[in-house]
């Protein structure tokens, strides 16, 4: 049973069962695009979100830039560290969309999918030919060494008079 006025269009979950996807989409029903049923749809589809979640922290310690990805799930070979000429560090990857078996029935899909890519333009005291990556229980660690600032040789000088 619904308590969704029908203007609004049929809902396909229980708005009591705490497991089911319950987001109210009030375009459902209108001819945005006629290929599918709702802008919901739409949204949680692999062809109109191709992007998985890759969330990164970067830090600044004294001597490196330090950036930390999560990506759970993926091994090193499904992950991409570079650094383009002008400064921009680029990390991506694919995360593969769980194959279908028949006779399967799923009950809840919340694990993203599909190709991540994120962008940092390195500050100019970074040693971008140094740069060094390592993953461990999916985190990617990618460590940007910083050029070390010379102190300014203090030359004293006489004032005569």
């Amino acid at each position: 049973m619904s308590i969704i006025p029908s203007f609004f269009g049929r809902r396909r979950t229980n708005v009591f069962d705490p497991f089911s996807l319950d987001v109210w989409d009030p375009f459902e029903g209108f001819p945005f695009n006629t290929n599918s049923n709702s802008l919901s749809d739409q949204l949680r589809s692999s062809e109109t979100a191709p992007f998985a979640n890759a969330n990164i922290d970067w830090k600044e310690t004294a001597d490196a830039h330090v950036f930390k990805a999560d990506v759970p799930g993926l091994k090193k070979e499904e992950v991409k560290v570079e650094v383009e000429d002008d400064r921009v560090l680029q990390i991506s990857g694919e995360r593969n969309k769980e194959s279908e078996e028949k006779g399967d029935t799923w009950h809840r899909v919340e694990r993203s999918s599909g190709r991540f890519m994120r962008r940092f333009r390195l500050p100019e005291n970074a040693k971008v030919d140094q740069v060094k990556a390592a993953m461990e229980n999916g985190v990617l660690t990618v460590t940007v060494p910083k050029v070390e600032v010379k102190k300014a040789d203090v030359k004293s000088i006489q004032i005569s008079g």
